[in-house]
């Protein structure tokens, strides 16, 4: 298990690039942070290996505190993202090298480095040098290196980033695949949703050093906590729309919806809706949104419909055989259990 308690990360000027943080993250959990460029999470990742000094609070891996331990004292292991391979050395002497560090005889270390180099089907590239090789050979072998030496947890700072997209799909499955094998855990830095959802146990996502929400892939995906959340999180951008309740009913861009739960009249809310929950239909409904057809973008399985529906933009996401003509008049119909209502940024649970 690694825990943090109140972490804090502050640079000279008073930039709180970790703020107060408190987590749990699970023996042999998958555990992902999320979040855009500059929201803290690879400064968090650093701070956890120790090669960024806390400057409040305290970070344990396996019930021993190691806030100010070195690196080398606190058995982890960081694959980074341009995997720091050695370029001088052969894939069996980076393969190796940790246990150098650990003064584990050589006949010993070359045994251990073939063994985890055919366990990731490298068997035949030990001789080569890092320049010899793909992206994704390169980051087997800094795969390679972190097991080599047994860390108590991995640490991975977008790995996946340098590969293209074929085989950061490839990449990311052999990567799941091998965490459970090793039962070992592993955080994972990453700003791409799509990576997390699909490999990730739980979910922090981040935003200017601090967590907006901790939740499974579905938790966060289906109801995020905030209008943040709610924004990133996902491959096409949630429809966030103004609304207010009068009269009993929601009033939102143009259509008259139900009044949601715990919610009273006159309160000013957002309403949101995920476009893949929106069916696009002919003619005017009551409970829709009307529009003109904007903009109608292939997905490649599906359609984005962008309705433009006056003072705002909502999308709906459509079949295939359903695409609908550019200026066509259309409807975005919502699914209404599937909607959630925002006030003041944050999630209103009935």
């Amino acid at each position: 298990m690694i825990s943090l308690h109140g972490l804090t990360k502050e640079y000279p000027g008073g930039v709180r690039a970790v703020d107060a943080l408190d987590l749990e993250i699970a023996d042999g959990e998958f555990f992902a942070l999320l979040g855009p460029s500059g929201c803290g999470k690879t400064t968090l990742l650093r701070t956890i290996a120790g090669l960024e000094t806390a400057t409040a609070g305290r970070v344990t891996i396996g019930g021993t505190e190691v806030t100010g331990l070195p690196p080398g004292r606190r058995d982890v292991a960081m694959v980074f993202q341009d995997y720091a391979l050695f370029p001088h050395m052969d894939v069996t002497t980076n393969i190796a090298y940790p246990l150098r560090i650990r003064k584990v005889p050589r006949a010993e270390r070359e045994a251990k480095a073939a063994e985890t180099a055919s366990r990731l089907s490298l068997s035949e590239l030990l001789a080569r040098r890092p320049g010899q090789l793909s992206g994704g050979q390169q980051q087997r072998v800094a795969l390679a290196r972190a097991i080599a030496c047994h860390p108590r947890a991995f640490l991975f700072d977008e790995p996946l980033s340098n590969l293209d997209a074929r085989m950061r799909l490839e990449a990311r499955t052999f990567l799941k695949r091998l965490q459970r094998e090793l039962a070992v855990t592993t955080v994972f830095v990453t700003h791409d949703q799509g990576e997390a959802l699909a490999m990730a146990d739980r979910i922090a996502v981040m935003s200017a050093g601090r967590i907006m929400q901790v939740g499974t892939p579905a938790e966060v995906f289906q109801r995020p906590a905030n209008t943040f959340v709610a924004s990133f999180i996902g491959s096409t951008p949630m429809n966030l729309l103004p609304g207010v309740v009068r009269d009993g009913a929601l009033h939102v861009a143009g259509a008259v919806l139900p009044r949601p739960d715990g919610v009273a009249d006159g309160e000013e809310v957002v309403y949101g809706l995920r476009p893949e929950y929106m069916d696009l239909a002919e003619g005017e409904h009551a409970d829709g949104f009307a529009g003109k057809v904007s903009v109608v973008e292939n997905l490649g399985t599906a359609y984005l419909v962008t309705l433009d529906c006056g003072e705002h933009l909502v999308q709906a996401v459509v079949p295939e055989d359903a695409e609908p003509a550019p200026g066509a008049a259309a409807c975005a119909v919502p699914r209404h259990r599937r909607a959630l209502v925002y006030r003041d940024g944050e999630l209103v649970t009935p």
